[in-house]
């Protein structure tokens, strides 16, 4: 008889910087100097790797993330909903003494986002915190120009690995960044970075470019959509975006991401697993801030059960088969003002 024991393993392994972000929106126009400009709307939610967190968990997936929380309210605060609202764990994690959570005020504009940060690098580094990695089915992570040792150790036992990368600051665009890809399953960049990094001009060339490179290749390209090849199964995919009013762009590229990696490990073909991902992206973009937005089973079976968009039910009519019987609670979205988190009084 075969071993029919639950995979112990997380679902979905995540270590980076997380931020407390504070999202105004709304604006009219943007700021000039010596202005003062009231925004319509506004909402606090942790930030940075917490986006991916919280994105994975709320399909019900095993997520585990180490990260660095300040000693401070911030911190206090992200943990809480992290932890006690999204059932995220962080036995990886840890708090630091003296030390600040980063906060960052993002101001929405358009289509796009303009972000203010304030904060230091945190006292434990991402190998610090991983040690010898656990085994998971998969892990989220950013790529950087220094590669992280704790990467090798998580290919090596067996993690699929996921990854995506940033804007380099200096616009070199190092193509050293790419031999990381040979710890890779798959990489998922934007168009501006996926031409820019294999020095490309078209969101194709980079794609087959990178398909030499990684088993399965995306790249992502906002309103225009998504394409995908995956080696493995020999598909390739291209999807729209979905048409939707932006209100706050902060953290799609990171629900696409987690959104991706969840039907990748329902085993979803190919363009099903684009479409989900954009479609995720797309509705996330509707809410404040970044981690809060995304919008796990229950957004998107209230997205499907409202359809009646002919063209989109067709497109999306697989989700008749793939949406859970019980999408779960609805989900908590980013609140104007957040509570005191445990140990620090209410103000009066």
């Amino acid at each position: 008889m075969g071993d029919e024991r639950p995979d112990a393993r997380p679902d979905v392994l995540l270590t980076g910087l997380l931020f407390y972000d504070l999202v105004l929106t709304g604006l009219g126009r943007p700021p000039t100097p010596g202005e003062e400009i009231w925004t319509e709307g506004m909402g606090t939610s942790p930030g940075g790797i917490a986006n991916l967190a919280v994105a994975a968990a709320r399909y019900g997936l095993k997520t585990s993330l180490a990260t660095v929380f300040g000693d401070d309210y911030y911190g206090a605060h992200c943990r809480q909903v992290l932890a006690g609202q999204e059932h995220v764990d962080l036995s990886l994690s840890r708090t630091a003494d003296g030390w600040h959570t980063p906060v960052t005020v993002s101001i929405a504009y358009g289509h796009d986002r303009a972000l203010i940060t304030h904060g230091q690098e945190p006292p434990y580094s991402q190998d610090a915190l991983m040690g010898d990695p656990p085994a998971a089915r998969t892990a989220l992570v950013h790529l950087e120009a220094e590669p992280r040792e704790w990467l090798a150790g998580a290919a090596a036992n067996g993690t699929k690995i996921y990854a995506d990368v940033g804007w380099d600051p200096s616009e070199q665009w190092s193509a050293d960044l790419l031999d990381q890809l040979a710890l890779c399953h798959a990489f998922l960049p934007n168009e501006a970075e996926a031409m820019a990094y294999t020095r490309t001009d078209t969101a194709s060339g980079a794609l087959r470019r990178l398909a030499e490179l990684v088993p399965v290749a995306v790249v992502t390209r906002g309103g225009a959509g998504a394409v995908a090849v995956d080696q493995s199964t020999g598909e390739y995919a291209e999807v729209p975006a979905l048409a939707t009013d932006v209100l706050d762009a902060t953290g799609a590229g990171d629900v696409f991401g987690a959104s991706f990696v969840a039907a990748s490990l329902e085993g979803w073909p190919l363009k099903e697993r684009l479409r989900f991902a954009v479609l995720a992206a797309g509705l996330s973009v509707r809410r404040h801030g970044g981690a809060l937005a995304a919008p796990g089973w229950y957004g998107v079976h209230r997205w499907w059960h409202s359809l009646d968009d002919p063209d989109l039910r067709r497109a999306y009519g697989f989700l008749a088969d793939r949406l859970p019987a019980d999408p779960g609670p609805p989900v908590p979205h980013a609140p104007v003002t957040p509570p005191a988190p445990h140990g620090f009084p209410d103000l009066p």
